[in-house]
């Protein structure tokens, strides 16, 4: 791997950056597409497993203190108040907020509202990992422009793949609402 591949999967693992500004940036360097959104994807799913493990023992060890314990009481409050339409769907609803290609919608808010929500880990990687996926085909082939989507799609030879992830993540979602 190049260096350059290494910057596209630094700056999509940051929160400000994600794949969303990657991508095209990818593309412009004159990058395929398939290994930009690769190479973009990657990034953005390599801080979901820690920022899923680190949220709650985290917040534990804020809520010690009175000030920040009325804090964050505050902000879950609001969040469960604001979030029912990702609650209600659980993590379907939170795959179709971070798939949504606009800021403040990636992998890193999707995990804090997530975690504020009580959405429970497993489900919470699978999510963010499907709108993670969403969302770098969305801005991979709003990069390209409409010219060389088709060649695009002609390319994606991992696309089966893809569509089995997602079927798992629906199969996962199912069964959850069987239970309840």
């Amino acid at each position: 791997m190049s260096t350059t591949d290494w910057q596209i999967i630094l700056l999509s693992a940051l929160p400000v950056t994600e794949l969303r500004a990657t991508i095209p940036l990818a593309l412009a360097m004159g990058m395929s597409p398939l290994r930009a959104l690769t190479l973009g994807v990657f990034g953005n799913l390599l801080p979901i497993i820690p920022l899923i493990c680190l949220l709650e023992p985290l917040s534990r060890r804020l809520r010690r203190y009175p000030v920040l314990d009325n804090f964050f009481q505050k902000v879950l409050t609001r969040t469960r108040q604001k979030g029912s339409g990702v609650q209600k769907y659980g993590a379907l609803g939170l795959l179709l907020f971070v798939a949504v290609p606009l800021p403040g919608t990636g992998a890193w808010s999707g995990a804090i509202l997530a975690w504020l929500l009580g959405i429970k880990p497993f489900y919470t990687f699978w999510a963010l990992s499907g709108g993670v996926i969403l969302a770098g085909l969305a801005v991979t082939t709003a990069s390209l422009g409409l010219v060389k989507i088709a060649d695009f799609l002609y390319d994606m030879e991992y696309l089966a793949g893809l569509l089995l992830l997602l079927g798992f993540i629906y199969l996962l979602y199912r069964k959850r609402k069987k239970k309840e």
